[in-house]
């Protein structure tokens, strides 16, 4: 999941929690606690992906040897 995803989980869980009446369908599905959930995951997933991101800057920085005469057959 890449930052983009993360941040679109952010704001529609930000959406459900806040923005929207509980009791829009019924007392059977608790928007807000969907939306608290969107958000989590989303948050979980930005983590992931600074993680992932700044691990892999790491691993690509190494240096490369050069010989001037290859070994002869």
């Amino acid at each position: 999941m890449g930052i983009g995803v993360s941040i679109f989980f952010l704001t529609i869980g930000a959406i459900l929690k806040f923005a929207i009446e509980p009791d829009v369908l019924g007392s059977s599905v608790h928007i807000d606690i969907i939306g608290v959930i969107f958000m989590i995951v989303g948050a979980v997933g930005m983590l992931l992906s600074f993680f992932l991101l700044s691990r892999r800057s790491t691993v690509s920085e190494g240096e490369l040897q050069h010989r001037e005469n290859p070994p002869s057959v």
